[in-house]
């Protein structure tokens, strides 16, 4: 019974052994392959076109994807984000925050099928919006709409979101 047991602690334990697996992928330049993150209040205004395009301030390689959180809501004290695009229905039709990005800056704008000058402050006024830059290599197929998911995959917290105005 014993030379059973034996053979079989052997079993499982060969079983449970397999190749090491894949070399991290290397940094650009000696870096470390990290999202990079900001937070930024903006106001939206006919001067600017009720745009904001803000450089980014680091590198940042073409393949990386730029993703866009606004902060739609507190709730009890907890912020509450939305990945953009975001659309909000009026009755004189509908107003979306959206935005596009390259690999020197993201432009964070408004859209709407009726006169943008049309909107209360409420919606153009001190807007913030979380800007997080994903290198390529960390892009899969998770839920970047979860807010708190993505801050988790990526390790991020509210301290590595440096203020800008």
């Amino acid at each position: 019974m014993k030379k059973l047991m034996f053979l079989l602690i052997v079993a499982v334990g060969v079983a449970c052994q397999g190749p090491m697996g894949p070399e991290g992928l290397p940094g650009e330049d000696g870096e470390i392959i990290a999202s990079k993150a900001f937070e930024i209040e903006v106001d939206f205004t006919a001067a600017n076109n009720f745009a904001h395009l803000e450089e980014y301030g680091f590198n940042v390689l073409s393949s990386d994807v730029t993703l866009v959180y606004v902060l739609w809501d507190v709730v009890n004290g907890n912020d509450i984000w939305r990945l953009l695009p975001q659309q909000v229905f009026f009755e004189e039709g509908l107003m979306q925050y959206n935005y596009d990005f390259t690999n020197v800056d993201v432009n964070i704008f408004l859209d709407a099928t009726f006169p943008l000058s049309a909107l209360g402050s409420q919606w153009t006024n001190d807007q913030v919006f979380r800007v997080v830059v994903v290198p390529a290599d960390l892009v899969g197929r998770p839920n970047y709409a979860d807010y708190d998911a993505t801050m988790k995959r990526f390790n991020l917290t509210d301290k590595d979101f440096q203020k800008r105005k």
